[in-house]
């Protein structure tokens, strides 16, 4: 018989509700967190007693803010202002409900519905939903997992006007050194990650391995590998999780995909692998040791269609300063073996935990549309049995892209990726691929937004024109 409580087009029921206002007497307002198509979290700081009404009836927000650019202005052309924007029912997702102590509040991502209990079709989580059903529909369980690199700076500019790098939290020492992965730098941060990873404990959240990026400043997270609709939410919690704690010790956590220009940029790799229905991984290597043509099929697939997608990748003007200097950051569509310069990884480590990493992303990046345009890449590249093209040996970033393309590729198929962000937005809007994943509705908001962004940027006059032609030209 149905759980009487289940009432939420998302499943989740008031036992959870319930159960949370009974761990935690003392917390007295919710955060309700729905994701924007910039991985914002949109929403309200609701009181204890609402908790039990979000749950049994949701809470009303506005569809407008999915055609909303990332500075919260509506964009008419979005299709969700002039023509949309009223009220839609949020509802909270099973298993998201937390508390963040360093708060003192409690914390559950939500998801926007139609009336008659369809996902709103502007939302990115509803289109990785789709993917992921039409993965199961073919027999695959999706799973996966994001790393995210950030950095840490100052919340105050510098006597320049420029941001740095926050010193140590314990104490108060500056780094002159990159220093990567030295373990003594993440001591000195550790009263603040010792936090992070106490609010992961009652968020549900399991962060995992730490280190010291590549450069000054810069951290890295793993989280635990999982079904991919929660790798993706792991995510959002994490990333809010990791920012409201900085705040707390004085500093910022920084999400921009290049934050300085002449050090290592941001990434959010994707780590991705198909089960079967009882949980056996299919991409595991066969009997004689290859690799499994189910994988190799998949990474074919994301090969075709990568460009079409890398305003989703690549979304904001800052995101594509990461691939002007190749550092660690891919600029092609490459695949390897155990290679870090290219852009779809293969892990040494052989057996039955196969996968592959997928290290286009940048970390300002929305998961949800970062997971469902590689997966459905990868289902287009197993129904169509499509070729990767010989692995990659050596120094991808100093070989020519078009020498590694397979020659069964058809010659009508593009060649090569955006090379700009505005050329990325035209793609992507042209894309009847993209538009077929996100979804019609989506895919106009989306590309709507980023031409507004373009267009507002673009009559920016930054601080570096000034420095350069402002006295000179």
């Amino acid at each position: 018989m149905a759980n009487m409580t289940t009432i939420s087009p998302t499943g989740t029921n008031l036992d959870e509700a319930n159960e949370f206002l009974a761990k935690y007497p003392e917390v007295e307002g919710i955060d309700i967190v729905m994701t924007d198509c910039h991985g914002i979290g949109r929403g309200k700081i609701i009181r204890r007693h609402e908790l039990i009404s979000l749950y049994k009836s949701g809470r009303a927000m506005p569809s407008s803010l999915f055609g909303q650019d990332v500075a919260g202005d509506d964009v008419d052309a979005s299709g969700q202002v002039l023509d949309g924007g009223g009220d839609k029912r949020c509802w909270p997702l099973s298993g998201t409900l937390g508390m963040m102590p360093h708060t003192k509040r409690g914390q559950v991502l939500v998801s926007m519905y139609d009336a008659n209990g369809t996902g709103y079709p502007a939302e990115p989580r509803h289109a990785l939903v789709k993917q992921i059903d039409n993965a199961k529909a073919a027999g695959f369980t999706p799973m996966g997992a994001f790393e995210l690199e950030f950095y840490l700076v100052d919340r105050k500019p510098d006597q320049n006007g420029r941001y740095q790098p926050a010193g140590y939290v314990m104490t108060g020492r500056r780094a002159l050194n990159r220093n990567t992965m030295a373990v003594d730098e993440l001591d000195e941060m550790s009263p603040l990650f010792d936090a992070i990873y106490e609010g992961a404990a009652h968020l549900g959240l399991t962060l995992e391995s730490l280190i010291s990026e590549y450069a000054v400043g810069q951290f890295e997270l793993t989280i635990r590998y999982r079904d991919l609709l929660r790798a993706a939410d792991d995510v959002i919690i994490a990333k809010r999780l990791i920012r409201s704690c900085a705040r707390r010790f004085g500093i910022e956590a920084c999400f921009m995909a290049k934050p300085f220009g002449h050090d290592a940029g941001s990434g959010m790799h994707l780590h991705l692998s198909l089960a079967d229905t009882s949980g056996n991984n299919l991409y595991a290597d066969q009997a004689d040791g290859a690799l499994s043509p189910l994988m190799l099929h998949s990474i074919a697939g994301i090969r075709h269609t990568v460009g079409d997608t890398m305003l989703v990748l690549a979304p904001f003007l800052n995101s594509w300063r990461r691939f002007a200097s190749a550092s660690y950051s891919p600029a092609s569509d490459d695949w390897g073996i155990e290679n870090r310069t290219v852009a779809l990884r293969v892990p040494g480590t052989p057996g039955n935990t196969r996968h592959f990493e997928h290290r286009v992303a940048g970390v300002d990046a929305n998961p949800y549309m970062v997971a469902a345009v590689t997966l459905a890449g990868a289902l287009r590249g197993i129904a169509a049995k499509q070729d990767p093209g010989p692995a990659v040996e050596g120094h991808s970033y100093a070989q020519q892209r078009l020498n590694s393309l397979p020659k069964s590729w058809p010659q009508s198929w593009p060649q090569s990726w955006p090379q700009s962000w505005l050329e990325a937005i035209h793609r992507m809007e042209q894309s009847e691929f993209v538009k077929e994943v996100l979804g019609a509705s989506l895919h106009q908001a989306f590309t709507a937004v980023k031409h507004a962004e373009y267009q507002r940027l673009a009559l920016e006059v930054s601080q570096a024109e000034w420095d350069l032609y402002g006295f000179v030209v």
